[in-house]
């Protein structure tokens, strides 16, 4: 165990010393490869900084159902009992609440910037309507589409002469899951993408240090040195410059969230809303950056077996 572990000290002494002789193409190196791992780790970071609000999003799908202008507050009041008997026949259960047009126009007067417009049309252009709030919650974290039974009970509400309109209005919760899941795929293939991108990089550094290095391999190997001796460095040249590229990378990105979470909170504020995106946590960069290590390894890895013949 003890030859084990000085075997490993004395390359991983020869790997800085390496560094060290040609700091210059190591720094260039380490910038490429972390500009590539930053655009994933980025986007990861923005993931997991939605990821806590859509899992806790949970809201009771509503069906807004506006009547027709032309339908008398008799005949919009008594169309409860229609309203009613159709929630039952489509087997489903919902809360029905009338919002009278009056009341809807002082709503929008108050909570919205058309107070003046509304005031000067004279008469009041919203029509009676019913909101149908249904027991069922849909939890974003699960990607649940709205019941197919809400829908079909919209399609069928659509159909009454009374009826002018109805929205759904948990679907975009249903957009807001499909963008996520879209963001995903692309998250992951931009990650795979710019890994082939990272050990590229570290294959052709490796290379390169092979190559300036033959005469010396050859005289090591006619001393007696082994393939795993010769090759141990290499190793951990690249796992150094993985590490080192992964480290540079998160510093980065957390440094671009501050002017990013103050263009954030400015937006944020208008929604009534502090909202600001938070560094991967210390676990997740640590996974991250042994991601990053080995990325470097298996890159210095197929260098060196490509190069079995100069260092053998």
């Amino acid at each position: 165990m003890k030859i084990w572990f000085r075997q490993h000290a004395a390359a991983s002494l020869d790997a800085a010393k390496q560094i060290l002789r040609a700091p210059g193409n190591f720094l260039f190196n380490v910038i490429v490869v972390a500009v590539a791992l930053s655009l994933p780790i980025a986007g990861l970071t923005l993931i997991e900084n939605v990821r806590p609000i859509s899992n806790e999003l949970a809201i009771e799908p509503e069906l807004s159902l506006f009547l027709k202008t032309n339908v008398s507050r008799a005949d919009a009041t008594a169309f409860a009992d229609t309203l009613k008997k159709t929630v039952k026949s489509a087997q489903t259960s919902a809360k029905i609440t009338f919002v009278p047009r009056e009341k809807a126009l002082v709503s929008m007067q108050t909570n919205s910037n058309l107070g003046d417009v509304l005031s000067t049309l004279g008469e009041n252009p919203l029509p009676d309507a019913y909101i149908l709030s249904f027991e069922q919650h849909i939890e974003l974290s699960t990607q649940q589409s709205t019941p197919a039974k809400i829908e079909a009970l919209a399609a069928q509400l659509q159909k009454l002469p009374e009826v002018d309109h109805v929205q759904i209005d948990s679907n975009w919760i249903k957009r807001l899951a499909a963008l996520l899941h879209l963001a995903q795929f692309v998250l992951i293939a931009l990650a795979i993408i710019l890994s082939v991108v990272v050990i590229t990089v570290v294959f052709n550094a490796t290379r390169l240090q092979v190559l300036s290095r033959q005469a010396e391999i050859a005289v090591i190997r006619l001393l007696g040195a082994t393939s795993q001796y010769i090759s141990r460095p290499y190793y951990y040249t690249g796992a150094i410059l993985g590490l080192v590229s992964g480290a540079v990378s998160l510093g980065i990105v957390a440094g671009a969230l501050h002017p990013m979470n103050q263009a954030i909170s400015e937006f944020a504020s208008l929604y009534g809303s502090e909202f600001q995106l938070a560094p991967l946590n210390a676990v997740f960069s640590l996974y991250l950056l042994v991601l990053s290590a080995l990325l470097g390894l298996f890159g210095a890895f197929l260098s060196v077996r490509h190069q079995a013949k100069q260092i053998s």
